[in-house]
């Protein structure tokens, strides 16, 4: 067998070796996260456990209902959202089509910068700067709370849909769009009938980053969050996402306890939690995916 051949092959079982240690590692993660959940189900029903009203894991009796911390993770993420894929996408189109080349040069590794931004940093920001901003603003006894946590996880994501999202935008073939100007678009109709139906694709896989960052955040949340297990009436009322209420709680919880197994089925709903939202997202990348310049 000449050489190349055996060096290709010792290579691609070296990339196999490494996908399936990947693949074993993520499957016993979540086979743990299962046998450890589970047991929580014999002492009260999946119905209760996702729908009940109350968290009070400590109290006697204790009551498991999680429902509040699924709303509050799902408002938290949402609203992060309806903040963040604007201004991401905007950005990342600023920098791709309208920016002079100078100016792109120098906001684009700051936007880089940003996206590594500690969690914790952004958190203490939140309850130093923003909290009392907020409080003081809204005339409100608290600044810690729904409408906070919301903008500050907007902060975390948008470096991270912007900068995948400009990528996705600069990439599109220069023919597409020299072929637009040459039927006598604009630049903006090129941007919008051209440029962005050819990056979409990319753009969705931005916007699938930055949200999957903001579902499973965990410090941010439980600092500026409120920390409060309760059905939020407005935005300025506080509330506990799931990530916050098992950080803040599984170092207390006795090991084998209900408490602790309860947590762990917690960690198991946000996990389907954010797989659902993942398989959508990518339905929606793969429905509008670019694979060539004559698919438009």
């Amino acid at each position: 067998m000449p050489k190349q051949q055996t060096s290709e092959k010792i290579v691609q079982r070296a990339f196999m070796g490494v996908a399936l240690f990947s693949i074993t590692a993520l499957f016993l993660i979540m086979l743990f996260l299962v046998l450890e959940g589970v047991p929580i189900f014999k002492e009260i029903s999946l119905k209760e456990f996702v729908f009940g009203l109350y968290w009070y894991p400590t109290s006697d009796p204790a009551d498991f209902g999680i429902f509040p911390l699924i709303v509050a993770s799902f408002l938290v993420t949402f609203l992060s959202g309806v903040v963040s894929i604007p201004l991401g996408v905007m950005t990342a189109i600023y920098l791709a089509e309208i920016a002079p080349v100078r100016t792109a040069e120098i906001v684009k590794p700051v936007v880089e910068l940003m996206a590594s931004m500690p969690s914790v940093v952004i958190g203490f920001f939140g309850m130093v700067v923003v909290a009392p901003f907020i409080q003081r603003t809204f005339d409100i006894p608290v600044g810690l709370n729904l409408f906070n946590a919301s903008l500050m996880l907007a902060f975390m994501s948008i470096p991270t849909i912007c900068s995948i999202s400009e990528d996705a935008i600069f990439s599109v073939p220069q023919a597409l769009k020299e072929a637009s100007f040459a039927l006598g678009a604009t630049h903006f109709e090129t941007i919008h009938r051209v440029t962005l139906p050819a990056s979409l694709s990319g753009i969705c896989t931005a916007v699938i980053l930055g949200m999957s960052r903001a579902i499973g955040e965990t410090m941010v949340v439980l600092m500026v969050a409120g920390g409060a297990a309760m059905l939020p009436g407005s935005l300025f009322d506080p509330v506990r996402p799931m990530p916050a209420s098992i950080a803040a709680e599984m170092a207390e919880a006795p090991f084998g306890s209900e408490h602790y197994h309860a947590l762990f089925a917690t960690g198991l709903v946000l996990f389907i939690f954010t797989f659902v939202f993942n398989l959508i997202a990518d339905y929606i990348s793969s429905r509008y995916r670019q694979v060539g310049e004559a698919s438009l």
